[in-house]
Parts: structure tokens; C-alpha cells; sequence
């Protein structure tokens, strides 16, 4: 069995991760149509909005999360409605989930916390928590400055600990999905392969953007300071990838970038997956060819070892 769907209730273990203003019911319903999971942001402290959103979800009655990012949550506003809402699903980053673990489980609430280090995790999971979403360095947003990749963080982590893991960082396919589950995983976030897809809420420009994007085509900045963050090449990037560290109106204009389409306003997030991604595709196709390429390559490979052959 695998324990992600099952605390889930998904049909297929690949998550939508919960970009700022981004991940909202339009996109979060059409992963959870496609049999993925939807997860709706509160990380842009639009906390009435964000309640409204969950409010959708709950009436589709689909399997979906809600993430808590500990650190931008202004008080326990958004964790008391949470409790009291129906969500039976999630994910809490950005700070110690210590204070958070008790009053969700006690709800009834499944609990998986994103760590970007061995020494997070374990902490996350001496704390109770229910699985862990592990952060490798390719992935886009907010990041360690220590970049330590997907690849190598799945093996430490799953070296250590038992609970369930979600692998998040340069995954938007089959192939990336088959190889965090040889790593370890049992299910696949994706970020920057939602934000592309027809149904994300952003401007066609940034969709464009990272299609027309390198694996080379983003920078991680402000690693000496706080936060540090990965998002796509452009002009202002570039000067700020420059100076080493990020003017603190920095993010002043982020709906100038999402929904007004001007790709010089602030950053734009995403991770080294925008090299793999060569076109805009509905939801549904999305998760449809990368379960169909899961089960070609994990079939293969069954193949591989029952002749004991290695090609």
C-alpha cells in the first residue's frame, strides 16, 4: 500500500505544490480531477481569500491540502480555521512544525512537513509529524542556500527515517517521478509543471517563459541573507545575481509577474525543471503521461531485474 494515498485519499501519488497566489481552487481542483492532489496556498496572507478557497474545495468534495507556511503566518488565525475547516490533509514548512503538530493531529488532520536538510527532517519526525515533503535544491521558491539536490537528500533522508516521502525539486515527469521512487519517495510534488499548465491562473508570459527556459535558466539568490530563493533569469535577475543580495522591495510587485504578465517586475519562481518543459498542456495530460512514463520505466526495470539483466 502506499502510504502517501492512503493518508491522502489521491488516486495517483503526485501533489501540486503550493505556490504563492498561484495555487488556488481552479488549479487545485483540476490536479484534483486528474487524480493528483490539490493543495491550497496561504502563503500570500490573503487569509480571507485563502478561507475562501479551502470553502471551494471542501464543496467539490475532492482529496485536496491546505499548506501552513509557519513563518508568514501573521498569528494562529489561519491553524485554528484550519482545524475547525473539514481539511483532513497538510503540509507545513518554512519553521519548526512542533507547534503546529498537535493541535492538527488532534483534529483528525494528516501532517507532512518540507524539509530541506537531513537534520530537518529528523527533527520533523521526532516531532510526530506524518511524512515529510523532501525539498531538493532544483526545486523553484524559497530555498536552503546550502543547495543539496533532490537525488541526494531523498537517499540521507530515507537512510534515517521510515515515515512516508514526498520528493519536491526538479520532478515534471515520468522519468523524474520513477527516479525519486527508486530513491525512496512515494509520491512526486510538482510546482513549476503546474504553474505552466493551461489551467494555472498566470499570464501566458510566464507560462512561455519557462517553456522557453534552459536547465541553466534560473539563478538561486540572496544566499547570504534571507530569503534565499530560485527563480527565473531576467534582466533584473541578473543584476541581482550580480550584487548578491535582493533590495528589500524585491517582491513589491510579485502580481506584476504573475498575473499582469511583466516578467521584469519581480522574481519569478521556478526550478531547473523549466529546462524539461517544452509546452503548455492541460492538467490532466500532465498527470496522464507522467503516471503512463512511470509505469513504462518502473515496468522496464521490473523487467531488468526479474532476468537479472542490465539491458
Amino acid at each position: 500500500m502506499n502510504r502517501v494515498l492512503a493518508h491522502t485519499g489521491a488516486k495517483y501519488p503526485i501533489v501540486q505544490a503550493p505556490m504563492g497566489w498561484i495555487a488556488r481552487a481552479p488549479l487545485a481542483s483540476a490536479v484534483s480531477k486528474a487524480g493528483g492532489l490539490g493543495i491550497i496556498e496561504t502563503s500570500s496572507g490573503e487569509t480571507d481569500a485563502c478561507k475562501v478557497e479551502i470553502e471551494k474545495m471542501l464543496a467539490l468534495g475532492l482529496p485536496f491540502g491546505v499548506n501552513l507556511p509557519i513563518m508568514f503566518l501573521r498569528d494562529d488565525a489561519m491553524l485554528r480555521y484550519v482545524c475547525n475547516s473539514g481539511v483532513k490533509f497538510v503540509t507545513t514548512s518554512a519553521g519548526s512544525p512542533a507547534k503546529f503538530v498537535g493541535p492538527l493531529k488532534e483534529a483528525g488532520i494528516v501532517v507532512y512537513h518540507a524539509v530541506p536538510t537531513l537534520d530537518a527532517a529528523v527533527k520533523c519526525a521526532e516531532a510526530g509529524v506524518d511524512g515529510l515533503v523532501v525539498e531538493g535544491a532544483e526545486g523553484g521558491g524559497f530555498k536552503n542556500p546550502e543547495e543539496v539536490s533532490t537525488m541526494i537528500l531523498l537517499q540521507a533522508i530515507r537512510e534515517k527515517v521510515s515515515i512516508p516521502l514526498i520528493a519536491a525539486g526538479g520532478i515534471c515527469d515520468g522519468r523524474g517521478m520513477a527516479a525519486a521512487f527508486a530513491l525512496g519517495a512515494e509520491a512526486v510534488q510538482m510546482g513549476t509543471r503546474f504553474v505552466s499548465s493551461v489551467e494555472s491562473p498566470v499570464h501566458k508570459n510566464f507560462k512561455l517563459k519557462i517553456v522557453d527556459s534552459k536547465e541553466t535558466g534560473t539563478y538561486v539568490l540572496n544566499k547570504k541573507a534571507t530569503p534565499c530563493i530560485r527563480a527565473l533569469k531576467s534582466t533584473r535577475m541578473d543584476a541581482i545575481y550580480e550584487e548578491g543580495r535582493m533590495p528589500a522591495d524585491t517582491f513589491a510587485n510579485i502580481k506584476g509577474v504573475y498575473f499582469d504578465g511583466d516578467m521584469e517586475a519581480a522574481p519569478a519562481l521556478a526550478g531547473q525543471s523549466a529546462g524539461l518543459i517544452h509546452e503548455v498542456k492541460p492538467v490532466k495530460d500532465i498527470i496522464d503521461e507522467t503516471i503512463a512514463e512511470f509505469h513504462q520505466i518502473t515496468a522496464r526495470l521490473g523487467a531488468l531485474a526479474t532476468a537479472r539483466a542490465f539491458g
